[in-house]
């Protein structure tokens, strides 16, 4: 190399090192400060301590619900659509990461010419050459750009990573939803069947004078009524299953199977300690990546605004015999270095610079409102587990209690000792008390899935090649 040029490069290093770009723990501390001091362990009594765990699915033990969040996640659109924009997102990082090196081209052209007529002989010229081009990055223009780039595919792929997350968590709930319609079809049902009995039993005793008109009526009605509710609860169904089908990416044909009954709600899963949910759960994550993308972009717009040192290089030859043409005689090399300095822009760069400061304040606004909502919804998680954890026993005893009192009910109706209207109120409440049992004991598996996706923890199924990625 032209020593000319030796000393020049040689400090290029030097002058890059001295360069200062963000650093994550420029960026750990903005988020640090951008939200409230955080207590030890969670305010709610009762959180279990441990470490939070993968695996909810496992833990269901249901082989069905398995099945269906592994279909769901490789055929559900929304997420074949995240994971084009985590492809998408790691090729602009190679992309920036490409302005660190020369870029170089190669040039070949051939011209032949001549006269149509004439004794002057036709000529070949032969041209062959490369050039290089770099942009010597010594206030870390190009390197800034590649760490945005870098921080924002990172915060693409936490976002697709919660989105599996979040998508197991509902075809979760779906599931559960399907079972309970088929099981409040079950209490429809037997509520039709009750009182197609009762209203038989009036009708005889009308026939024999021991009822009144009002009260074949009053049991013709209820009778009405609760067939009403069982096609209701039937249509309720078939809805619900069409809605499961899209999440799996199927046509909503209604043709799903599932468990016959609920599962039973596993104990709750250790709940770790709050700071720990901020560095698991992928949506808070993706935030905190968002600021670093915002501090590197704004590390960009400043270096934007200093003089832009380039070199540029090239080397060829030029012949009228193609085999000559890479001799000594026939090479010319050239290298050239630029500095271009802004001096007058308008404003351009300057406005750049306030854009992306901006754009990183609301970037760390925006984390800090991920970040307590995730609290929000880990806290609210918890306290439901313990508050419908009190209503299902509440209800079981008010279902046995309904059930107790609705024998002796009709017992008494039979003997003549107490009133229809009495009879039907009481078989009322046990209906409706097995309605809320069904509905509470689905409320309960679905909250103890939403408790795991709140907390960072993330769905897996085993022995296959859809689970999360760590």
């Amino acid at each position: 190399m032209n020593w000319h040029l030796a000393i020049p490069l040689s400090l290029v290093p030097l002058l890059t090192a001295c360069v200062s770009l963000s650093t994550d723990t420029d960026v750990r501390q903005a988020t640090e400060q951008s939200l409230p001091e955080l207590p030890d362990q969670w305010q709610v009594d009762g959180a279990e301590p441990g470490e939070v765990q993968i695996g909810w699915i496992d833990r269901i033990g249901d082989p069905v619900l398995s099945d269906l969040v592994r279909e769901a996640q490789l055929n559900n659109r929304n997420i074949q659509a995240a994971a084009a924009s985590v492809e998408s997102s790691w090729a602009l990082v190679r992309q920036a990461r490409a302005a660190l090196f020369p870029a170089i081209n190669g040039n070949f052209n051939a011209t032949r010419t001549g006269r149509f007529e004439g004794p002057i002989p036709d000529v070949s010229q032969f041209d062959l050459n490369a050039q290089a081009q770099w942009e010597v990055d010594i206030w870390g223009r190009v390197r800034a750009g590649r760490n945005a780039a870098y921080a924002s595919a990172q915060a693409v792929e936490a976002d697709f990573r919660f989105a599996q997350y979040s998508l197991a968590s509902a075809v979760a709930s779906a599931y559960f939803t399907a079972i309970e319609a088929q099981l409040q079809i079950g209490v429809a049902e037997r509520t039709v069947t009750a009182l197609a009995e009762i209203d038989r039993i009036v009708q005889v005793r009308y026939r024999e004078g021991f009822a009144s008109a009002q009260d074949t009526a009053i049991t013709a009605s209820d009778l009405a009524t609760a067939i009403d509710s069982l096609e209701n609860a039937r249509g309720a169904a078939r809805s619900t299953n069409r809605a499961l089908e899209l999440l799996l990416g199927r046509y909503p044909a209604d043709q799903l199977t599932h468990a016959n009954d609920l599962p039973v709600t596993p104990a709750s899963p250790p709940a770790g300690i709050p700071s720990g949910l901020l560095e698991r759960r992928p949506d808070v994550v993706a935030a905190e990546r968002r600021v670093a993308a915002a501090f590197a972009n704004l590390d960009q717009a400043k270096a934007a605004r200093l003089p832009l040192v380039s070199l540029t290089g090239s080397i060829g030859g030029s012949s009228s015999d193609l085999g000559d043409i890479l001799d000594g005689p026939n090479l010319i090399w050239s290298i050239v270095g630029g500095v271009l300095q802004p001096i007058f822009d308008g404003g351009l760069r300057g406005a750049q610079v306030d854009q992306a400061d901006a754009d990183q304040r609301a970037a760390i606004a925006a984390y800090a409102d991920t970040a307590l909502s995730a609290l929000n919804e880990a806290e609210t998680n918890l306290d439901q587990a313990i508050v419908l954890k009190r209503r299902e026993k509440a209800l079981d005893n008010a279902a046995g209690a309904s059930a107790r009192a609705y024998r002796l009910s009709q017992l008494q109706y039979k003997e003549g000792e107490t009133d229809l209207i009495d009879v039907l109120n009481i078989q009322q409440r046990l209906f409706n008390a097995e309605r809320g049992l069904v509905t509470i004991r689905r409320a309960r598996v679905e909250q103890w899935v939403a408790l795991n996706l709140a907390l960072g923890g993330g769905w897996k199924i085993t022995d296959t090649d859809v689970q999360e990625s760590e």
